[in-house]
């Protein structure tokens, strides 16, 4: 085999070790450059489309998880979730018995809790529900705040085995009662000691759980669990091994990095990025995958509420600006996304919020009101960089707070928008493989009929080829038995009889060009 470039013709020899027997005996076998240039493209997309599809299965086997928590002291409905857009719903949330360490539902929730699961499977058959668990109201509240919370239920609960035993065995008869199909533990935050017992409750949880006896048709309860945005507390972590055995994921909960109620400068609650600082969703998501916890089990937390600074210099709005306080009538300055819509729609006068790209956040200012929140926009951006991370889904704290479902619908669409560039690849590129090697095809059959060595001729309708032999393309070129005998030239010899095809050998020019004698 020979050409301009040997290498490449030398590997394909391996690749088309047939074209070899289309070779009459001694004769050369000529394959123009760009002819091997297009099979070796064409080799190359077909190996990048065989990649991409084992790629795009092994994203499929593993499904997006879609989440959502509905508090049920909100006063929101049950009925007017809108189940459809979410694949697992989180019923929040269940306290723990300060004596006995069992589980207890707030009486003003027993009803909502005994009725969500049906409820929301009417609009959604297969959606999954969840009963969430906290360490208390007032507990919770001052960890978000920052406040130090030497001992709580949850810590004394993990301190004994008898505790952890009331707990497990409580917490799976409550789901199971209530027709919950999972348990999930949003614990915000547990401090340096409980961070090193919880692993402990993690196997024991585990081991309880798939030990449990059920009916066959009846699932295993999952068990999930809220992490900070960083794996580290101080000096102690996440027990991260424990949580890879025991979980089905963890949901990181990326927000309230920054708050009017415990800061007087305005800040960014959710910050995708942030170039001056690690306290960013990017930096604790990279920490996580980091310590080797896989990403398959992560989900990213999304809040459907920001917070409202209130300025002290009204004409300095700027990140890290002044403030004194919250700037609305909520006690931490904490503002559901609707209430964010409905006060730009009756104060801005016209205006809008404000994207960043550079943090992923939203910002509206009105007057001495600085607001921070996530509109439709960081919400897509954040959704594709969940995509990209290869995360298992995500989480929104709390569904109650979209307005008209836009959020829960712009996450949606980046999901769907993902789905469609795959489709249309997996449509284009076979096309583009079959075009490709078609043309390849083509050119190289028109030179194998056209061209022949420098020296000799070929004649159509006789099956030698220069005496040495049967002609693979004279063979099939004597397809009809009545077929004239035709002499064929190489190009060498008509380029000479027609003196570089010059003007002075020129007899006209018809409609597939010019005709030379």
């Amino acid at each position: 085999m020979t050409t301009t470039r040997g290498g490449l013709a030398s590997q394909l020899v391996h690749v088309y070790p047939r074209l070899q027997e289309y070779r009459a005996p001694g004769a050369t076998l000529c394959i123009s450059f760009p002819c091997l240039m297009a099979i070796r493209n064409t080799i190359i997309l077909f190996f990048l489309f065989a990649f991409l599809s084992s790629q795009n299965r092994c994203s499929v086997a593993q499904k997006w998880i879609k989440a959502g928590y509905w508090y049920g002291g909100s006063g929101f409905p049950i009925p007017d979730i809108n189940s459809a857009l979410f694949t697992h719903l989180i019923c929040a949330f269940a306290n723990v018995n300060s004596s006995t360490y069992e589980l207890s539902i707030p009486s003003d929730f027993q009803q909502n809790f005994s009725i969500f699961t049906g409820i929301v499977k009417r609009k959604n058959p297969s959606i999954v529900t969840l009963l969430s668990i906290w360490n208390g109201q007032a507990e919770t509240y001052k960890s978000i705040l920052g406040e130090a919370v030497n001992s709580s239920v949850l810590s004394s609960m993990l301190t004994q085995s008898s505790y952890r035993k009331s707990f497990i065995e409580s917490s799976v008869k409550t789901a199971r009662t209530l027709g919950f199909q999972g348990i999930d533990l949003f614990w915000l935050w547990p401090n340096s000691t409980d961070l090193s017992n919880i692993g402990t409750l993690l196997d024991e949880w585990r081991a309880t759980v798939d030990s449990e006896p059920r009916n066959s048709s009846v699932s295993k309860l999952i068990l999930t669990m809220g992490v900070r945005y960083s794996p580290s507390l101080q000096s102690v972590s996440y027990p991260i091994n424990s949580m890879k055995r025991n979980l089905d994921w963890a949901h990181v909960v990326a927000y309230d990095y920054h708050m009017p109620s415990r800061e007087n400068f305005t800040g960014n609650h959710a910050a995708l990025y942030n170039p001056s600082s690690n306290i960013s969703t990017d930096f604790g998501i990279r920490e996580w995958l980091s310590r080797g916890y896989p990403a398959n089990k992560l989900l990213l937390g999304m809040p459907y509420h920001g917070y409202a600074w209130k300025l002290v210099d009204p004409t300095d709005n700027s990140l890290g600006a002044p403030a004194s306080g919250p700037g609305v009538i909520t006690i931490d300055g904490s503002i559901g996304y609707r209430f964010v819509r409905s006060f730009i729609q009756n104060y801005g006068y016209g205006a809008r919020s404000v994207y960043n790209s550079t943090y992923v956040v939203n910002y509206f200012v009105a007057g001495s009101t600085w607001i921070n929140f996530d509109d439709v926009e960081t919400v897509r951006a954040k959704i594709s960089y969940a995509k990209e991370k290869g995360l298992l889904g995500f989480n929104v704290y709390q569904v109650i707070h979209d307005d008209n479902w836009a959020l829960s619908l712009a996450a949606q669409d980046e999901v769907h928008h993902g789905k469609r560039s795959w489709l249309w690849l997996k449509i284009v590129l076979p096309i583009a493989l079959i075009s490709i090697l078609s043309a390849s095809l083509m050119f190289y059959y028109r030179r194998r009929l056209f061209e022949r060595e420098a020296t000799g001729t070929r004649v159509l309708g006789d099956r030698s080829f220069s005496g040495r032999g049967t002609s693979l393309s004279a063979a099939a070129e004597n397809f009809d038995a009545d077929a004239p005998i035709l002499q064929v030239f190489c190009f060498e010899s008509i380029k000479a009889a027609t003196n570089n095809f010059s003007r002075e050998n020129q007899l006209g020019e018809g409609g597939f060009g010019p005709v030379y004698k």
